[in-house]
């Protein structure tokens, strides 16, 4: 497939994202050391980013004119809010904490900086400029996922970690992504140099709040 567009996302964010594979947080669940109480934070502000991403997503359904692409952006709004929160749910129900304990949890400053962002981009630019707010965080899991799968084999089959690590190196969960790489093609098919760069500035903007949430979650920091 020709993905000139998410090649040069891709490019732009190469030293952010070997930043991920670096971070302790990562290296915690990748090892399995990383200490319950932190995931549980983690785990609690991933939940409500992802009511605030899928808005994101709801977003592009507003904005687009094409009824396959309302119905791309709508079919992910139902997946987050459905199949991704499975995990979070999964997870929850082992640390005993019910949805109503996860729905009362303030968003820490980063988190609410970082959704504000995107739900910017999204209330002010189009449907490929929507995408490439999403789409970092897409990639980016897959990417950690199979990275600690290649580097620590067992990790998938680890008694409490490896759920996270099973669902986001998944066949199905990069199915799903190579879905989102195309409409990112072809949403951008056409696009000037000017626009391109401020696709990239979106994804490097929202790379960048990425690696932030890992040390949001590795220092606890509300």
């Amino acid at each position: 497939m020709n993905n000139k567009t998410t090649e040069r996302l891709l490019a732009a964010t190469q030293d952010i994202w070997e930043g991920y594979l670096n971070h302790p947080f990562v290296h915690g669940i990748a090892d399995g050391s990383l200490d319950i109480q932190k995931f549980r934070f983690y785990l609690l502000q991933d939940y409500v980013y992802l009511f605030d991403y899928a808005k994101v997503f709801a977003q592009g359904v507003v904005k687009s004119r094409d009824p396959e692409i309302m119905r791309v952006f709508a079919g992910y709004v139902a997946s987050i809010l459905g199949g991704e929160m499975n995990i979070h749910r999964s997870y929850m129900s082992r640390l005993g904490i019910t949805e109503e304990d996860a729905e009362r949890v303030k968003p820490s400053l980063n988190n609410e900086s970082y959704t504000s962002y995107m739900r910017a981009v999204a209330a002010e630019e189009g449907p490929a400029e929507i995408m490439a707010a999403v789409l970092s965080c897409a990639l980016s899991y897959e990417y950690i996922a199979k990275w600690i799968v290649a580097n620590y084999p067992n990790a998938d089959q680890h008694e409490f970690y490896g759920e996270w690590v099973q669902g986001y190196a998944s066949e199905d969960y990069a199915a799903e992504n190579r879905k989102l790489v195309a409409y990112m093609e072809r949403l951008s098919e056409g696009y000037t140099e000017s626009q391109l760069a401020r696709l990239t500035d979106i994804f490097v903007a929202c790379s960048r709040y990425e690696s932030m949430f890992w040390d949001m979650a590795w220092n606890e920091a509300i």
